[in-house]
């Protein structure tokens, strides 16, 4: 009987020193929500009060828990999504989007897919820094957004994507712009006119091509190639003939003729913007 008391005793307290091992190893990456058996539905319930408490934090690590302790219920894909939905509430976005992916990975087929596609993309998006900055994440966002939209194009999450994706376009045309006139500026013209060329070609749709095409007048002008400046002067004159942008490209191909044309080359540039004007009150 003693042996058999002290063999139970030995067992409880492995049991315990395992439980408390779990417990800690948990609290490092888990929110410190030590391990505690609790029934599917408690700690769902637990989880889902947080979130409405907008304690996103530990909510999101209960929601784990639902997964961890209960991974063949019916509750688990569910919280496995809402955790991700908290990470992305409290602003931590790798998580948010390690979690949702984590969910495609085994639930690729789930008809909240599409949800946890867009839950990767906000991640990215939410991150996206000043141009002044590297833009790797908006690229990385751009793709996301692009991956949803391919997927389930006609979902309610890539009508929302697709107003996105202008947005993060013109980002990544805005920091282009960025580029080339830091090279602008200190007289680096060929590398000045490869961003702004990019601008041009990669993001046309985008509200910094009209400045693009005239800062790509500028350097074709100090590279001394006058007839690709004036290219660029005639694309801006046709899709933006009343621009500021269009304006100061027509003044400085005015006031740098080149040194010889040839006798049969018309004229590349539309009319003045004076002239378009007087025409269309016509």
């Amino acid at each position: 009987m003693r042996i058999t008391r002290f063999r139970a005793a030995a067992l409880a307290l492995v049991s315990l020193s395992v439980l408390a091992t779990a417990g800690c190893a948990r609290r490092g990456n888990r929110a410190d929500t030590p391990y505690v058996a609790r029934d599917v539905g408690t700690l769902y319930s637990a989880a889902k009060l947080r979130l409405d408490r907008h304690d996103y934090k530990l909510a999101a690590a209960l929601f784990d828990e639902v997964e961890r302790q209960h991974p063949y219920s019916i509750w688990a894909r569910r919280a496995q999504l809402m955790g991700a939905f908290s990470y992305y509430l409290d602003r931590d976005y790798t998580n948010a989007i390690q979690s949702a992916q984590r969910f495609l990975s085994v639930h690729p087929g789930n008809r909240d897919a599409p949800y946890a596609y867009y839950l990767v993309a906000l991640s990215y998006y939410e991150q996206i820094n000043d141009v002044t900055r590297d833009q790797k994440i908006s690229q990385q966002a751009l793709d996301a957004l692009g991956e949803l939209m391919r997927r389930y194009p006609n979902t309610r999450y890539a009508a929302d994507a697709r107003l996105k994706v202008d947005l993060v376009r013109d980002h990544l045309a805005g920091k282009e712009m960025e580029i080339g006139r830091f090279y602008e500026d200190r007289g680096q013209w060929l590398a000045a006119s490869m961003r702004f060329r990019a601008v041009v070609d990669q993001y046309d749709t985008t509200t910094h091509a009209p400045e693009a095409l005239m800062r790509l007048t500028e350097t074709y002008l100090a590279l001394g190639v006058h007839d690709e400046a004036k290219k660029s002067a005639a694309v801006l004159g046709v899709n933006y003939p009343g621009s500021k942008w269009y304006e100061r490209a027509y003044k400085l191909i005015q006031e740098h003729p080149p040194s010889t044309v040839a006798a049969d080359t018309g004229p590349l540039l539309p009319q003045t913007p004076a002239t378009d004007r007087k025409r269309r009150k016509r």
